[in-house]
């Protein structure tokens, strides 16, 4: 008998591993593939819970709608039977509401210093490198009219920072005059996350964690109020505690009758080498067309496009192609060298809140997923929240991160 199984290899499985180690708890995580090639892997690399609008806001429809009839919109809803994803839209847009905003800057604010704090710690004793440096994160305006409805709200920020075009330009040296200006969040970080995950998953090995790779759990025994026993697609296992951290695949959840509020969303990267003089000082949102973009320690990574209903797992080259396109609709010529291409799929929610917690039925069952494009900032947060659980043997009433962060406690 093991003592916590976790499922899922992704940022949310490492980094419960990472907490759980540290708390000296017997680990092992069982993954489909060999860590290499996760969602987290795609990731831009943006710790970004200060200051920022999360997915749902107030506007998001309009907005949208605005950047569909230019051809430049990060969005895509493929036409779908699929209740769930109808019931997922219905709460995505109810959920864009001011208050709810309000709501959501409050929890990123608290959990943003506490998952900043945890990254420290992990580089300062455990020797990993993952290229982080907090130096804040620029939100890079193409429009005249969002520049100048965004720059009131950053006057009111002291963390904020506001920057014309040339100043902008000193940080970016790579766009063209086509720009509006940016704010600088200042607060903000970011890490190379494919460092990240390789230096973590290192250290869980060192460390003691054990790994079963290429062995897919397809099946939960299940008796009274107890999962029994995970079956994968070579064996059986049992364990006192099971974390389901698998993403954006609900298959597992549905099995005890539970119907997780998330979808994929599949988002794509390109990865490639350009001159060092031309490379942004810190990592850039373009807040218009939400493309990011970050410098890393030998490259350079673009992220863009949010697809729903889209159940094709592989690289579409003409996505691909659209988000170069607008990319260099802002920027001066410049070669992208050696490109490298990925597509995944990110476990959305329609609140930006991570489903976390235990399930209410199989109590020695915990659910760790649904952190969408925030799994790099607060994974660390959700695996300290879920040990802290599982070494107090909290229920989810007996814990305030729970009831406060995870969104089964958030209504809409």
């Amino acid at each position: 008998m093991r003592d916590v199984i976790i499922v899922g290899g992704g940022v949310a499985g490492l980094m419960c591993a990472y907490a759980l180690n540290k708390k000296g708890r017997s680990v092992t995580v069982i993954d489909k593939g060999n860590i290499t090639d996760a969602t987290s892997f795609g990731n831009a690399g943006v710790i970004s819970p200060f200051d920022e609008n999360p997915l749902s806001r107030p506007g998001i429809l309009c907005d949208t709608i605005k950047l569909m009839l230019k051809g430049q919109s990060p969005l895509k809803i493929y036409p779908t039977m699929d209740i769930k994803i109808h019931q997922w839209l219905v709460k995505f847009l109810m959920n864009a509401t001011e208050a709810r905003l309000r709501k959501t800057h409050a929890l990123f604010e608290r959990y943003g210093n506490l998952t900043l704090s945890l990254y420290q710690q992990m580089l300062e004793k455990s020797g990993m490198d993952f290229d982080f440096h907090q130096d804040g994160l620029l939100m890079l305006y193409t429009q005249e009219a969002s520049f100048k409805k965004q720059i009131k709200q950053a006057k009111k920020r002291p963390t904020c920072k506001i920057l014309d075009k040339s100043e902008t330009k000193k940080l970016v040296p790579f766009v063209n005059n086509d720009i509006q200006g940016s704010i600088l969040l200042k607060r903000n970080a970011h890490l190379d996350p494919g460092l990240m995950m390789q230096s973590l998953h290192s250290y869980l090995e060192t460390s003691g964690v054990e790994f079963i790779l290429e062995e897919e759990v397809i099946d939960l025994e299940l008796r009274f109020d107890k999962v029994e026993k995970i079956m994968t697609t070579k064996n059986n296992y049992q364990a006192d505690t099971i974390i389901l951290a698998t993403g954006a695949k609900t298959a597992l959840a549905r099995k005890t009758n539970t119907e997780l509020m998330l979808t994929p969303a599949k988002g794509y990267s390109i990865t490639f080498e350009m001159d060092a003089a031309l490379k942004p000082k810190v990592p850039i949102i373009f807040a218009d067309q939400f493309i990011g973009c970050a410098p890393r320690r030998d490259d350079m990574r673009i992220t863009g496009k949010l697809e729903i209903a889209n159940q094709n797992r592989f690289v579409e080259r003409e996505k691909i192609d659209t988000i170069i396109k607008n990319f260099k609709k802002y920027s001066i010529g410049f070669e992208m060298r050696n490109k490298k291409y990925w597509a995944g799929f990110r476990p959305l929610t329609p609140n930006d809140m991570p489903l976390i917690g235990r399930d209410e039925t199989y109590k020695n069952l915990i659910y760790a997923t649904g952190l969408g494009w925030l799994g790099i900032t607060f994974g660390p947060v959700v695996g300290e929240i879920i040990s802290e659980m599982i070494i107090n043997d909290e229920t989810n009433q007996n814990n305030t991160d729970i009831l406060l962060f995870s969104g089964f406690y958030q209504g809409s």
